[in-house]
């Protein structure tokens, strides 16, 4: 019986652990600077794929944040009409303050133009995509021992021998709660 509790709190612990750990991780993402050197600008005649080959070099994900530093220009949230027309007209937000930090706080698409509509139209506009925290996964887990093999004739056998994987997060729960 002690065997099994030992078992159980290593295995809550381990648990708490990787949930506070996954927690830090969400809170600080990372954040991109959008652009070259030079930051959010206009491209030139050569370069109006700029953004998108900046983006596609990128994964972005839920927690991270994109950094825009600018001059006598905007940053301005679109929808994906607007990002390909090079409208403004209904922004969900924007900014002309020189530097703004937008934060990815969901997954799916986030669509960027400058402010000035010409800008927009020679390639300042930027289309990204956001992963969730946690990819999903397309392979099954393996399994995970945090206790080390049992002896043939130790009461604990059946308990070490069930992967991990198999218990529910709702017995989880419970387990933290009463332990």
């Amino acid at each position: 019986m002690a065997s099994i509790k030992s078992t159980t709190t290593c295995f809550v612990t381990a648990l708490f652990i990787s949930l506070t750990i996954s927690s830090v991780v969400a809170a600080s993402g990372e954040e991109f600077k959008v652009g070259d050197a030079v930051g959010w600008r206009q491209p030139s005649v050569n370069e109006t794929d700029l953004y998108q080959h900046w983006a596609l070099k990128k994964k972005f994900h839920v927690g991270d944040s994109l950094r825009f530093e600018y001059k006598n220009d905007s940053v301005v949230v679109v929808d994906k009409w607007e990002f390909y027309h090079c409208n403004r007209t209904h922004p969900t937000s924007g900014a002309k303050d020189g530097s703004t930090t937008v934060n990815l706080n969901r997954a799916g698409p986030f669509y960027f133009v400058s402010g000035d509509p010409e800008h927009c139209k020679n390639g300042q506009r930027l289309a990204i995509e956001v992963l969730p925290l946690y990819p999903i996964s397309q392979s099954p887990p393996q399994p995970i021992s945090l206790a080390p093999a049992p002896s043939p004739l130790s009461s604990s056998a059946l308990i070490s021998s069930v992967p991990l994987t198999f218990i529910s997060v709702p017995l989880l729960v419970a387990v933290i709660v009463f332990v």
